[in-house]
């Protein structure tokens, strides 16, 4: 395990904040080691003042495949593994309902 890596699952061991880290929700797990994630917020439209909904659709590392779709999770910034993939699970914030039934 490189030095970042154990830094990160250190961090997300002892509840300290990851810096650079986001919340979101898994949105697909079709893909193995892979999570798409989506990650809400609010901005202020730059002419207008208006609030307006934005959305970051981030390709996660989940090297154990312990996430699911629907699972509140926190995602860190890693070195990129893939073209795409930049970021790495740091934890599993609150699964999704109904999820391990029937």
């Amino acid at each position: 395990m490189s030095d970042s890596t154990a830094a990160t699952t250190a961090a997300a061991e002892s509840g300290d904040k990851v810096k650079g880290a986001r919340i979101g929700v898994v949105e697909s797990d079709a893909r193995d080691k892979t999570r798409k994630v989506v990650v809400n917020y609010v901005a202020k439209h730059p002419k207008y003042g208006k609030f307006v909904k934005r959305r970051t659709v981030l390709q996660v590392h989940d090297e154990e495949n312990v996430s699911a779709l629907g699972d509140l999770v926190e995602v860190g910034p890693c070195r990129p593994i893939s073209k795409t993939k930049s970021w790495k699970l740091i934890r599993i914030v609150r699964e999704a309902a109904g999820k391990g039934e029937g």
